[in-house]
């Protein structure tokens, strides 16, 4: 099905949140692209450069000419199967990878001139969270509040009251983090990115191998923060009900390509008439089933 790009601004009045653009954009991205290069074996695709071994290797275009923009207090939500571009994206946005060519900018600020101060107005949540293993909840916040200059009184108090609404008990949140699950262990991830309050949060995926009740948790912790309008989030999920639920506007990237960015209202109008779900929106426009993508081996 050929769908044209919408504008990123149409259709802004269909979106059920009520939220209308305020100001210049807090990241704006023109024409970005990323590529990588991954070994090739002989006879198997072309070979555009050699690596310093020798080895053959061929250009993979992460991210392809990318342009769009987000506002203060939006949630955007970025769509895709692995490697369509999701993660490389966010890193771009977050300055752990520049682009090869076209423009980021992040509160006006030129992504690969001026890194650190847009680094101190943003905070990320991805799938590989780090911690100290063998300290607690509550230590691990408590040592991130000192990297970032807040007061152990002050720390203490965002990090036992984030936790709480995140479903952590009192002793739970004492409890060494080598004994929690890998979903107990990314809401801590979650607690640990909104208690410094940033003006820009990235959510890479932060459902991603949680239980139903703790993605629950997280979905409504991430709506009590979005009523607050405060915080522009990007948010990259697998989960096409949070993405409607949650977002403002929604990308469908597709092997590094924007295919189409407009509010989930928006989209569903656009796929047709006979769309049920926001899985039948992605269908529409990357012709293939979402079930399809997820479980597909060239995206594991």
């Amino acid at each position: 099905m050929n769908l044209e790009l919408k504008s990123t601004q149409s259709l802004e009045s269909s979106n059920p949140s009520g939220f209308v653009p305020d100001g210049p954009p807090v990241i704006h991205c023109e024409h970005v692209c990323k590529r990588f290069y991954e070994p090739v074996e002989p006879g198997d695709g072309d070979v555009v450069r050699r690596g310093w071994l020798g080895r053959r290797k061929r250009e993979v275009m992460a991210v392809d000419d990318v342009t769009f923009d987000a506002h203060r207090g939006e949630v955007l939500g970025i769509l895709g199967a692995n490697g369509s571009g999701k993660s490389t994206l966010i890193r771009l946005i977050s300055t752990l990878l520049f682009p090869d060519s076209g423009v980021v900018e992040v509160f006006g600020m030129d992504a690969v001139k001026q890194p650190q101060a847009i680094r101190r107005r943003i905070n990320r949540v991805s799938v590989e969270a780090s911690f100290f293993k063998k300290l607690s909840a509550m230590e691990n916040l408590m040592f991130a509040g000192r990297l970032y200059g807040l007061p152990p009184a002050e720390t203490r108090q965002r990090a036992g009251a984030i936790l709480e609404r995140l479903g952590f008990s009192r002793g739970k949140m004492h409890a060494s983090l080598e004994n929690m699950s890998r979903g107990q262990q990314q809401k801590v991830s979650i607690a640990r990115a909104f208690m410094t309050r940033p003006e820009l949060l990235l959510l890479d995926e932060p459902t991603t191998g949680l239980d139903p009740k703790s993605r629950r948790d997280v979905q409504d912790f991430v709506e009590d923060i979005i009523a607050e309008r405060k915080t522009t989030m990007i948010l990259t999920t697998h989960d096409m009900a949070e993405a409607e639920r949650l977002c403002d506007r929604v990308a469908i990237l597709d092997r590094g390509r924007l295919v189409v960015l407009d509010t989930p209202r928006a989209l569903k109008q656009m796929a047709g008439p006979n769309v049920q779900s926001f899985e039948d929106v992605f269908f529409a426009f990357v012709g293939k089933d979402w079930k399809e993508v997820v479980e597909d081996e060239d995206f594991a």
